[in-house]
C-alpha cells in the first residue's frame, strides 16, 4: 500500500517518518535536511511518540519498521512512493529521479523492501536515535 487519504486536516509542510537507528535513514535524512533550506519537510523516528501516533492514526503497524512513511497534505505514502515524493519536494535536479513513480508500484517496492531488509547489515545500526542540534529540532516532532 502506498497511498493512504487521510480526511483531517494537516499542515501545509511534509512529514517524513524514518527508523531512527538505521543508518541508512539516518544519512537520508541528513541528505534531505542539506538539500531543503526552505524546511519544507519535517521529521520523526518511527520509533518516536510522535511517529507512532501518526502510524495508529493512519492504521499502519507500529511495530513494522521496515518504510518511511510521508504525510502530505491529506495524503500518506509509503515504501518506494514516499521516498520518491521527497525527492520530488527537494526540487531540481533531485526531483527528476520522480520519473521511477512509472516503473510499477510492485517493481519499485521490490527492490525497495530488498534494501529495507538488508539495511542494518549492509550500512548498520545505531544504539539510539539521531539527535538533531538546537537549529535542526525545529524541524523534528517531538
Amino acid at each position: 500500500m502506498n497511498k493512504i487519504k487521510d480526511s483531517s486536516n494537516s499542515s501545509q509542510s511534509a512529514i517524513l517518518l524514518f527508523d531512527g537507528v538505521c543508518n541508512l535513514c539516518n544519512h537520508f535524512i541528513q541528505f534531505i535536511v542539506k538539500r531543503d533550506p526552505q524546511a519544507q519537510i519535517h521529521f520523526a523516528s518511527l520509533q518516536s511518540g510522535s511517529g507512532q501516533a501518526i502510524l495508529r492514526k493512519h492504521q499502519l503497524p507500529t511495530e513494522e519498521l521496515l518504510s518511511v512513511v510521508l504525510v502530505e497534505g491529506e495524503n500518506v505514502y509509503t515504501h518506494s512512493t514516499a521516498a520518491l515524493r521527497a525527492l520530488k519536494i527537494l526540487g531540481f535536479p533531485w526531483s527528476w529521479l520522480y520519473i521511477f513513480i512509472v516503473l510499477p508500484e510492485g517493481l519499485r517496492n521490490l527492490v525497495y523492501d530488498w534494501i529495507a531488509a538488508n539495511r542494518y547489515r549492509w550500512f548498520g545500526k545505531r544504539a539510539y536515535c539521531m539527535l538533531p542540534d538546537e537549529e535542526l529540532s525545529q524541524r523534528f516532532l517531538d
